[in-house]
């Protein structure tokens, strides 16, 4: 072989090399999350923010595969797909949390919380059982994000139980448990799927509907139940869960960083996910949406009528001593002098 020709082939082995050290490094661990979220919501933005950054904290080792928009099924069936291990992750709301298991229920109470302040108190108090619970399932929680709260649109002002009690109020089908507390607290519930509270609101076969501003915005509800009770009827918590199995297989070394990573964008996607909420109110008002501010001694009969469904939560949907625990941190909240 000539110099130039060994020359030539060492010149284009040498570029090879340093093409392929140039190159990113394939992923070595893949997790596929599943979410209901739709693309471009401010809760699918955040998982996109935390896929990059364990991108780049991996230095492309571990790669977030994300399958938003429920694509995949509702959050039910997320969850049956994440136990029979066909997806690694998932990201949940109030509604799918507790099919994996019944502690997030306590978390769900109605009127239980006055504020995100207060939410947050409580969550960062119970949230170790609640996770230890979880593991024992064979799950970790990678973070809390709350996802803003559940306020009451109406046709007419709503100020009191009693003016609820006088309307026709929608619950979502299938969730017997939130049916049978509105008629403890002697509300006319209809079970219907979301899809169809719209039609519902407009035919007249509902007048109120809980959801939360920003859908009520998408989905213009609020152009028929034109009057908003600001009341944080409920908070709409959520969660992101990974497999133990399948996080076992992201290098131990990397785990504390990213699960930090994950924390932080959770913590970020819920003050994002108020702001939406707030922003969505403003835009509504604007378009001749009333909002009914309650008198504090409105509030006050609201959360005496409401703690009359306490014991349906206390050991039926969640469990007793992390329900008493709950409620402990409630009372224990330092705010609690000023609203209470």
């Amino acid at each position: 072989m000539t110099n130039r020709l060994i020359r030539r082939v060492s010149g284009i082995v040498v570029f090879a090399l340093a093409a392929l050290a140039g190159a990113p490094a394939e992923a070595q661990v893949v997790i596929k999350l599943g979410t209901v979220a739709p693309e471009g919501s401010v809760w699918h933005d955040g998982l996109m923010r935390m896929r990059q950054q364990w991108k780049d904290a991996s230095g492309g080792q571990v790669e977030l595969r994300i399958y938003a928009g429920g694509v995949l099924g509702s959050e039910e069936e997320l969850v049956r797909k994440l136990q029979r291990r066909a997806l690694d992750a998932v990201a949940l709301s109030s509604g799918g949390l507790p099919v994996v298991d019944a502690s997030f229920q306590c978390l769900n109470v109605p009127m239980l919380f006055e504020s995100t302040d207060n939410l947050a108190f409580v969550r960062a108090g119970a949230a170790p059982a609640i996770e230890k619970r979880i593991e024992q399932r064979g799950f970790k929680v990678l973070n809390w994000a709350p996802a803003g709260w559940v306020q009451i649109f109406a046709k007419q002002d709503i100020r009191t139980p009693d003016d609820m009690r006088k309307v026709r109020v929608w619950t979502s089908a299938g969730d017997p448990d939130t049916e049978r507390i509105y008629k403890k607290l002697g509300f006319n519930a209809v079970p219907l799927p979301a899809t169809d509270f719209l039609t519902s609101l407009q035919t007249g076969l509902l007048d109120a509907v809980p959801t939360m501003p920003l859908f009520a915005l998408l989905e213009r509800s609020y152009t028929v139940a034109n009057h908003m009770t600001l009341l944080n009827w409920t908070p709409l918590n959520s969660a992101t869960l990974v497999s133990a199995q399948a996080w076992a297989r992201v290098p131990p070394d990397l785990q504390p960083r990213l699960l930090a990573i994950a924390r932080a964008e959770g913590d970020a996607l819920g003050a994002r996910a108020e702001k939406a909420g707030e922003d969505a109110i403003r835009e509504m008002q604007g378009r001749g949406l009333k909002v009914v501010r309650l008198s504090e001694a409105e509030r006050a009969a609201w959360r005496a009528e409401t703690e009359k469904a306490f014991p349906l939560y206390r050991g039926a949907l969640c469990p007793a001593d992390l329900f008493d625990e709950v409620v402990r941190l409630d009372r224990a909240w330092p705010g609690n002098a000023a609203h209470r």
